[in-house]
């Protein structure tokens, strides 16, 4: 049991950080900010990879979620 709540709450920590990642992402994509739009899709390209590699969400769901934030991203350029 105390091994569940450890890997709830690294769970949930960081699908936290992943949700704030993102939402700050799409905000500089929305306003058009080249700059930090492609800092800030290292930055949740980075997080999705450690989030997969530690367990937290599938290798094909990090995938998949980076491949659409690319495209957004291609479409500001």
């Amino acid at each position: 049991m105390r091994s569940s709540e450890r890997k709830r709450l690294r769970n949930r920590l960081v699908m936290s950080r992943l949700r704030r990642l993102e939402k700050a992402y799409l905000a500089a994509v929305a306003a058009a900010k080249k700059d930090d739009a492609a800092k800030g899709f290292r930055e949740i390209s980075s997080a999705l990879d450690k989030a997969a590699k530690g367990g937290v969400i599938p290798r094909p769901t990090a995938n998949r979620k980076k491949s659409r934030l690319a495209a957004r991203l291609n479409r500001l350029k």
